[in-house]
């Protein structure tokens, strides 16, 4: 590594730190403990987690754990480049390292796995219902979050958008899932591919 390159990297760190102090600042004087809004995203992040403990199928545990790790990914992976790229951002945080937890790892993901199993177990259309509730949280839960500031979007970013984003990852989630229950399939008849 030349000179000039170590010196961009550092300048980079440098920046990196100092914004990482001053969101921990922020989350100090406007997202605490002592914030109304604090608590509604920890209500975000744990009531989810406690319905899908008691909702969740345990004959189908692995299979929604594993399509519904894998929306998250995608969520929090693109939320993370969002708000990086100054596309969108949180107000209010559980964590100041972590932004958009509570959706990222709970609500979101949560949801998509309970019409994961839904449909499953009765029998319904994966894609019709999952593109519903792509909808519900594009159009409806977004501009909630919207109105009461604990979202925001800038640029080119609209409504559409977030739509899309939730039924690509929706989409590329069950994919993924269905590679990998095909893989098993075959590698318990012996089979490789």
């Amino acid at each position: 590594m030349n000179e000039k390159q170590e010196k961009m990297l550092q300048t980079i760190r440098d920046a990196k730190e100092s914004i990482s102090k001053m969101a921990v600042e922020y989350w100090k004087l406007y997202s605490w403990f002592d914030d109304w809004q604090f608590w509604v995203v920890a209500t975000m992040l744990i009531v989810p987690l406690i319905v899908l403990f008691i909702k969740i199928d345990r004959s189908k545990m692995l299979l929604l754990g594993f399509y519904g790790l894998n929306y998250h990914i995608w969520f929090a992976y693109t939320n993370s480049a969002g708000i990086r790229m100054g596309l969108w951002e949180y107000p209010y945080e559980i964590l100041p390292i972590l932004p958009s937890f509570a959706l990222d790892a709970s609500l979101v993901p949560v949801a998509y796995m309970l019409i994961y199993q839904w449909t499953i177990n009765h029998r319904k259309n994966f894609y019709l219902y999952s593109t519903l509730l792509s909808a519900v949280f594009a159009f409806i839960l977004k501009p909630i979050l919207v109105s009461h500031n604990f979202f925001r979007m800038f640029e080119f970013v609209n409504y559409f958008y977030l739509f899309l984003f939730y039924v690509g990852f929706f989409v590329i989630s069950k994919l993924i899932t269905n590679l990998f229950l095909k893989l098993q399939k075959s590698a318990s008849k012996g089979h490789t591919l």
